[in-house]
């Protein structure tokens, strides 16, 4: 998997490419991998709510610190695709996070173009995404997030109990969470896992 990893970080973009990518498809009319409206709908949903948030988005003095304090070199690679939501509400926060450390690097690469990678880092054996993965100087694996904050992750697992389904009520009641959480529990987790692997 070293090799995979490796050649993944060297194709992959940085934040401000992959929000090139994400205005030139929405100028466009597309969506990345094959053409589904749907998929096109939430592009350009998810691209306005992108820009939303890196204007908006903030980091607690606390956690920022942590972040702040990292010493040695973190390459966070993430698995993303401009028309996932839960990436659209994570993205402008992990990279607030990596704008506070000169330690962390981060990278991005789309999943459908990288599902080699992707099925190393399945949640509960589905592609779920995002997945931020954690690696060394050395660009080893020491750890992974993802696709949501453990809070998020309660939110959908009490609803799909409740609902049996997913469904179009869900995606607007997790749209409000997001809102009202603000970022704090996708910044916690992360915070955390640092702390674990410092």
């Amino acid at each position: 998997m070293s090799k995979l990893i490796k050649d993944s970080v060297k194709k992959a973009m940085d934040y401000a490419q992959y929000n090139l990518l994400f205005k030139q498809l929405v100028d466009e009319g597309r969506s990345t991998g094959e053409h589904d409206q749907m998929k096109v709908d939430y592009t350009k949903l998810n691209f306005s709510r992108t820009k939303r948030l890196d204007k908006t988005a903030k980091i607690g003095e606390e956690q920022a610190e942590i972040f702040k304090n990292i010493s040695s070199k973190r390459t966070w690679l993430v698995i993303s695709e401009p028309w996932c939501g839960d990436a659209a509400q994570s993205l402008p926060y992990i990279n607030k996070i990596a704008e506070l450390s000169d330690n962390i690097d981060l990278k991005i690469v789309l999943r459908d173009e990288n599902l080699e990678l992707m099925d190393q880092f399945l949640t509960n054996g589905s592609r779920s995404i995002p997945v931020v993965i954690m690696l060394d100087e050395n660009l080893e694996v020491i750890q992974q997030w993802g696709p949501r904050s453990k809070a998020a992750t309660e939110v959908v697992t009490t609803y799909k109990e409740e609902h049996g389904v997913i469904d179009d009520a869900f995606k607007e009641l997790i749209q409000v969470w997001y809102n009202n959480d603000k970022g704090v529990s996708i910044v916690n987790d992360l915070a955390e896992m640092l702390e674990v692997s410092v």
